[in-house]
């Protein structure tokens, strides 16, 4: 990997956050790149309260926020998540790839999916408190070396039968994926359970409202969209896209112009 991606899935309405606040991403140390899709970085002055909405990954997060004492585990996320800036923000996300969090807790990672959990034995200042950029992602990387984390080969299979699905949008049925790689469904789904955090077919739907989501900041026709997503027609994409983000993607596309 030579940088962090630099595409704006799951953020919604991006131009908006980025001109309140500097947003970015940063690889972490190569021990941990096998774990981790980067770090993300957030700074800025709000003037005034600004709510921020994201449609989750199939991610963990460890994040130090400005405020908290401690920082947190923030569990694959089930529904739109919102967060309110105001005032002097930074915080500072650990994004794991989806499958690398549980190299460093042995709980199913279904455990934690939905929650959100204090590290009441870290402060947040181990990462907040230090003002180059560079020495933060540092401080980012030494927590987390710290932590020891353990190579599994089961981890490594699902990061990697996550990375196919967000790679591949031919890939639609969970049964075909799983004869595909010759592993029943069952099993599948409880590799996912227990590494991931939600099914195989709840990433396969999220990694295409994420696409829908970036898709809508275009001149976007939403009945070929939906054909190229694998939706059985533009009524469907509809209504997923209006249950994850809040809005329809008409009202979506609308607002952002």
């Amino acid at each position: 990997m030579s940088g962090p991606r630099r595409d704006t899935r799951g953020i919604v309405d991006a131009r908006e956050l980025f001109a309140r606040v500097r947003f970015r991403r940063r690889l972490p140390a190569a021990e941990l790149r096998p774990y981790l899709e980067h770090y993300w970085l957030v700074d800025g002055v709000v003037e005034q309260p600004y709510t921020t909405h994201v449609v989750p990954h199939p991610s963990v997060n460890v994040v130090f926020e400005r405020g908290h004492a401690h920082p947190e585990i923030a569990g694959v996320g089930l529904g739109l998540f919102s967060r309110v800036f105001d005032g002097c923000v930074r915080v500072a996300g650990v994004q794991f790839r989806p499958g690398g969090f549980r190299p460093f807790r042995a709980e199913p990672v279904s455990e934690w999916t939905g929650r959100h959990v204090r590290l009441t034995d870290v402060p947040a200042g181990l990462v907040l408190d230090v003002e180059d950029e560079d020495e933060r992602v540092a401080a980012l990387d030494a927590f987390l070396l710290g932590l020891g984390p353990v190579p599994d080969p089961q981890a490594t299979l699902a990061m990697d039968l996550v990375q196919r699905i967000r790679d591949d949008r031919e890939i639609r049925r969970v049964a075909d994926f799983a004869r595909a790689q010759g592993v029943a469904v069952r099993t599948m789904q409880r590799l996912f359970a227990d590494y991931v955090g939600v099914s195989p077919k709840w990433v396969i739907l999220r990694y295409r409202i994420h696409e829908a989501l970036e898709r809508a900041e275009t001149d976007v026709e939403w009945a070929g969209l939906a054909a190229d997503l694998g939706y059985s027609d533009q009524a469907h994409l509809v209504r997923d896209f209006t249950q994850t983000v809040g809005v329809s993607p008409a009202a979506y596309a609308k607002a952002l112009a």
